[in-house]
């Protein structure tokens, strides 16, 4: 299985690659792309040099241009696709079907792939977007059981690239508009999730306060790991009870369903991390390296192995087998 590796810079690129990631994925320092921070992101010359680097050792760079334009709006996006494609992208990863369409008939030989932002969960959806558009991938939700991956895979000829590490973030659109409304930024708009700008921490009462927007979004006890300053892996009251509702604050792992996503016919490996260190990407990287060959070669696929870099140093398989709400 490919493994698709994230860059948030032309060092993290650069760090994936020599790690032996088949291919790395990334996006423009604007709003096209879901990790618009500070920072963050790829120049045009940044993105040529990177491309470059990627060719020259055999990986492929596939562009992330999975934000939603406005309408009216569409000239940066428009832009991004035919840059994208002038600079030599292996891909580009979509989600407004508006672009999708665009990309299709204005750059009919640039590979397209279909956002985990677009929430495609199903065949008809993703058969859709094949026949219409010419879409060659998917990235399937984070929401799905390896079974129902597997009868999704039963029933399209699309390759289908799930998550395998990192944040656990199913992007649905009623937390990202939670978000929208606390900070003013919209994460599938303006690529901006709980900004740095508006997140504020302060120590009372023994406990560690994070506020996103002014409002208290979570309170860690003294000595305990924190999670990332998100409304999903917030705290709430839902009656009598006060605890997480959305999501608990842990990393995906699905190391040890490797070899299940293998049998359902999964094409590609995704790993989460474009904000994460060039350190963090090169370990993650080649752990995940390891663990692909070994599974090619019919050995175990080495487990645990990344327990310290997980938020809170907590993990779970997510939706793949159930056991998360």
């Amino acid at each position: 299985m490919e493994l698709v590796c994230p860059a948030g810079t032309p060092a993290s690129l650069r760090a994936a690659v020599d790690a032996g990631a088949h291919a790395i994925y990334c996006g423009f320092a604007d709003d096209t792309n879901a990790r618009n921070f500070p920072g963050l992101n790829f120049s045009r010359p940044e993105m040529a040099d990177g491309i470059a680097y990627a060719h020259a050792r055999g990986a492929k760079v596939l562009v992330a241009i999975n934000t939603f334009p406005q309408a009216g709006e569409t000239e940066l996006w428009h832009r991004a696709v035919s840059d994208a494609q002038a600079l030599g992208a292996d891909a580009v990863i979509l989600a407004d079907l508006g672009l999708i369409a665009h990309a299709a008939e204005r750059h009919p030989s640039l590979r397209r792939h279909l956002s985990v932002q677009a929430a495609a969960a199903n065949p008809d959806v993703i058969n859709f977007h094949a026949s219409a558009f010419g879409v060659k991938r998917v990235v399937l939700p984070r929401v799905l059981t390896v079974d129902e991956i597997a009868s999704i895979n039963r029933d399209i000829d699309v390759e289908t690239e799930v998550f395998v590490f990192g944040g656990l973030c199913v992007m649905a659109e009623g937390r990202c508009s939670l978000s929208s409304y606390i900070s003013g930024k919209s994460p599938n708009m303006n690529g901006v999730c709980s900004p740095a700008s508006h997140v504020a921490y302060a120590e009372e009462d023994g406990e560690l306060a994070a506020r996103l927007g002014g409002y208290t979004i979570h309170r860690t006890p003294k000595d305990a790991p924190a999670p990332y300053p998100t409304l999903c892996k917030g705290c709430f009251k839902v009656g009598a009870r006060t605890g997480y509702v959305f999501e608990d604050p842990a990393s995906l792992d699905a190391s040890e369903l490797l070899p299940a996503l293998a049998r359902a016919g999964v094409t590609a490996l995704k790993i989460e991390g474009r904000q994460r260190s060039r350190a963090y990407v090169a370990q993650v990287v080649r752990n995940f390296r390891q663990a692909v060959e070994a599974l090619a070669e019919g050995r175990d696929v080495p487990l645990g192995t990344l327990a310290r870099l997980t938020e809170g140093q907590a993990a779970t398989a997510g939706a793949y087998n159930k056991i998360w709400r």
